[in-house]
């Protein structure tokens, strides 16, 4: 089957938080089409099991692949965590996740081979940093930290607040305690408080943000597959957004944090694919 390369690329999400990482292919890859789905309805996706992260995710990449996309990213740490491979096995599409490009620069980053990686409890439950880390460099030490409070704290908009410094110095502590060199902001939602991060573990430690190596890796996945957009149509707005539930609301956050005004938001009946 022959790929338009002009077709979009599809992104999916729990909820919002996937935006961080649309904002990363904005950026990076300017010439590229987006169709977003964020599955509002039903997040948070970190306390669900993996059989039900990986049937929301097939009835996602089913609805984009009616939306002609010529690739997927899974935008989520969790269903990257716990769907990724079952649905590239089961879906003719080139799909990647979050997780392995943040890994791979981590484990290059790293010169004490301490490495910490923060998320919501699923994410730092399954353990996959830390066995994608190892895989790349046995010696590494990974320390995971769960830290479920940053997320209603970013949907609030408080990014700069006094509360979200007091969870975030207590939420850290531990990992500077261990004295890690690289942190892997392993949710979607933290590189939104990447500044009060930096804050607090100083300027001695590398933060990796998962979102904008996505990005990167993304590029070269479909330069090497001949699927790179040439962005010459741009009388058409190029970013198209569905969620399952809440639009308005979804739009609103969207706006606060994408280099685009978002003019559309459309709300799907999910469960039909």
């Amino acid at each position: 089957m022959k790929i338009d390369r002009e077709a979009p690329i599809g992104v999916f999400d729990s909820g919002v938080g996937g935006l961080t990482v649309a904002r990363e292919i904005m950026r990076n890859l300017p010439s590229e089409k987006i169709v977003y789905f964020g599955d509002t309805a039903r997040v948070p996706y970190g306390s669900k099991s993996k059989e039900t992260i990986i049937r929301y995710s097939r009835q996602i990449i089913r609805f984009l692949q009616q939306q002609q996309v010529k690739a997927i990213v899974v935008a989520c740490n969790t269903a990257s965590a716990f769907a990724l491979d079952a649905v590239r096995d089961e879906f003719d599409i080139p799909i990647i996740g979050v997780i392995e490009p943040g890994a791979k620069v981590a484990a290059a980053q790293t010169r004490n081979k301490r490495v910490g990686i923060i998320g919501t409890v699923g994410t730092v439950g399954s353990g996959i940093h830390a066995e994608y880390l190892k895989h790349l460099d046995p010696e590494i030490t990974v320390f995971g930290k769960a830290c479920p409070l940053f997320v209603p704290l970013v949907e609030e908009g408080w990014l700069h607040d006094p509360v979200t410094d007091e969870v975030a110095a207590r939420y850290l502590k531990e990992l500077q305690d261990k004295q890690v060199d690289t942190l892997i902001l392993g949710c979607t939602h933290y590189p939104l408080l990447r500044s009060t991060i930096r804050k607090i573990m100083g300027d001695g430690v590398c933060l990796v943000n998962p979102a904008y190596e996505t990005a990167l890796e993304l590029g070269r996945l479909l330069e090497e597959k001949g699927l790179a957009g040439e962005g010459a149509e741009k009388n058409e707005f190029p970013y198209r957004f569905y969620v399952s539930d809440l639009a308005d609301e979804f739009k609103a956050f969207a706006n606060s944090i994408l280099p685009y005004d978002v003019e559309m938001t459309k709300k799907i009946d999910i469960e039909k694919y």
